[in-house]
């Protein structure tokens, strides 16, 4: 099994607003950075057609979904890379949501999610709390980082 993760933020402003330039300036470079670590399997890219992804169910948010082989390889390129001072901004540049904008789940190998199965999976965590179909890092207890660092 591989792990899928989906991350939404809504901008408190324009992207072309320069109160958000560092955050717009730094995110090719995070991704690419993310697409070459170890356990790096897929990330989503905005306007792809992949099944089940034809409409954005979070209009105005930036989304971040990308699958992994492990909690380990992914808590690694959260925390312990350039991801994690861009992370420690996000209160500049987005707003608090009401709800969950982080949710992570089991795939299978070769699956590749889409948008609106992140939204089911991150409107059960909202409706049902973790569980196996749906959840956050405290549901993995042998990753620890977040603990000091704080996601979701």
């Amino acid at each position: 099994m591989h792990l899928a993760q989906l991350n939404i933020a809504m901008p408190k402003f324009d992207l072309d607003d320069p109160r958000i330039a560092d955050f717009v300036n730094a995110i090719d470079r995070v991704n690419a950075l993310g697409e070459r670590m170890d356990g790096f399997v897929w990330r989503w890219v905005d306007g792809e057609m992949t099944t089940g992804n034809a409409a954005n169910p979070w209009p105005g948010a930036i989304i971040n979904m990308t699958v992994w082989e492990s909690p380990e390889q992914l808590e690694h390129f959260v925390w312990n890379t350039v991801h994690k001072h861009v992370y420690r901004r996000k209160d500049e540049w987005f707003a608090n949501m009401e709800s969950h904008h982080f949710v992570m789940w089991w795939v299978e190998e070769g699956h590749v999610p889409s948008l609106a199965e992140a939204k089911e999976r991150l409107d059960h965590l909202d409706m049902h709390g973790s569980s196996n179909f749906a959840f956050g890092w405290s549901h993995l207890p042998h990753v620890k980082l977040w603990q000091t660092q704080r996601c979701a």
